[in-house]
């Protein structure tokens, strides 16, 4: 899950700085970095969804819980954002970039918030 998350956190970081980058150095280096961090944090979301699959079958009366049906559907929400991520990453390593840097860093903020959720929901447990 660290492994992920890590990814979340810098990969969108990347894409600001590859939005702002003019030189084919630059550009080169980001598709690189882009490609190579979005494989190892591709695995640990592997890990997370299969670890958190085996919890549940392990412990089926978990499902009963209405926070973690909160929890999954946040879950859920940051395998859409990887998913969108992956366009990010495939969009730069063909030079169509299709926003700009400003957009890159409200993006960059969404897996905080989600974690934020998530880990309030794991803790409190409210419902």
């Amino acid at each position: 899950m660290v492994t992920w998350f890590a990814g979340l956190f810098y990969l969108p970081r990347l894409f600001v700085y590859h939005a702002d980058a003019v030189d084919s150095i630059s550009v080169e280096r980001f598709r690189v970095m882009e490609r190579r961090l979005f494989m190892i944090m591709t695995i640990g979301a592997l890990a997370t969804v299969f670890l958190g699959v085996a919890m549940i079958v392990a412990a089926p009366g978990y499902l009963k819980m209405g926070w973690l049906h909160a929890k999954l559907a946040l879950v859920g929400l940051l395998i859409v954002y990887h998913v969108v991520c992956f366009k990010f990453v495939r969009d730069f390593a063909h030079g169509r970039p299709t926003r700009g840097s400003g957009w890159f860093r409200g993006f960059n903020e969404v897996p905080s918030l989600l974690l934020l959720g998530i880990v309030v929901l794991a803790i409190v447990k409210p419902f």
